[in-house]
């Protein structure tokens, strides 16, 4: 199985050519490509080309023994109220996913829609969004990959359910836009908990045929930590977890989006984190194979 990880906070703070050697140092076999900062209007990516750009990071990543097995789209896609924002967000996430298939990524993530009327309404404005995608990704041979989201009611001060929160919602969409060649879901493991479902029911929910790609990462089932799994004050089951992933015969990648773990580490510590999270990395990957292999 694959190992990999988001790019996100070693490019933002060291640039591609000291992240890509601290991964490769590390042990990764391959990168997540995180194109957050593309929400900014000042983002270089809003305006490269992305057949060029693309295929010099590419080599850069191949010459240091690496892929880029998926990506992550500009994160939110829309915002309730603001129409500038929601008017220059599609181009944007179309500009992602050329780069993404560029740089030869699988998969990537493009957050639903929290549009503010929930249900079926909520879910129309969802596929017409993702079916305006579905061109460029099939022309560039990516798979665009639903990810289960959280909300937060303000009033009270805590998560709640929002849109393809459990693991049947996804399935629900997934089934629905019914394209194998255009979608895939992207389980964040860390996301489950937080709506109230374990995570080995929704790997069970979506089976092997719906779930291709994973974010993980561990919490405490109160806040979103994005930190490496077993950290101090987290309260996932690994065992369960790994067990489920086997049990489904889980195929795709091992992809963490653990990335707070590595903030609290300066420019000469952190190589060390990067190694020892992917060192847990390789030993949960291990625990998949096996439950696959009692199977």
């Amino acid at each position: 199985m694959v190992l990999s990880t988001q790019t996100d906070n070693l490019f933002h703070r060291f640039g591609p050519d000291r992240g890509i050697a601290l991964f490769a140092e590390a042990g990764y076999d391959a990168i997540d490509y995180s194109m957050f900062g593309m929400t900014a209007d000042d983002c270089p990516l809003n305006t490269v080309d992305p057949e060029a750009y693309g295929l010099e990071l590419r080599k850069k990543a191949e010459a240091a023994g690496l892929r880029f097995n998926q990506a992550h789209a500009p994160f939110p896609c829309w915002r309730n109220g603001d129409s500038a924002y929601n008017e220059k967000m599609p181009a944007r996430v179309i500009q992602s996913i050329r780069i993404a298939g560029v740089l030869g990524a699988k998969a990537i993530v493009v957050h639903p829609i929290a549009y503010v009327k929930q249900g079926e309404e909520q879910k129309k404005v969802n596929f017409e969004f993702y079916r305006s995608l579905e061109p460029v990704a099939l022309e560039y041979g990516i798979r665009i990959a639903l990810e289960n989201m959280w909300g937060f009611d303000g009033r009270r001060n805590y998560i709640i359910p929002n849109v393809c929160s459990f693991g049947a919602d996804l399935a629900d969409y997934y089934d629905g836009l019914d394209n194998p060649d255009a979608y895939t879901v992207c389980l964040d493991l860390g996301h489950c908990g937080l709506v109230g479902e374990e995570p080995d029911d929704a790997i069970r929910a979506l089976g092997n045929r719906r779930l291709g790609a994973l974010h993980v990462h561990d919490n405490n089932y109160r806040a979103d930590c994005h930190t490496v799994p077993y950290d101090y004050g987290m309260k996932m089951n690994w065992d369960a977890i790994t067990k489920a992933l086997g049990q489904i015969g889980y195929q795709g990648d091992f992809t963490f989006e653990a990335d707070s773990f590595l903030e609290r580490f300066d420019s000469d510590t952190v190589g060390e984190a990067v190694r020892f999270m992917a060192g847990i990395g390789r030993k949960l990957i291990a625990k998949i194979e096996a439950a696959k292999a009692a199977e």
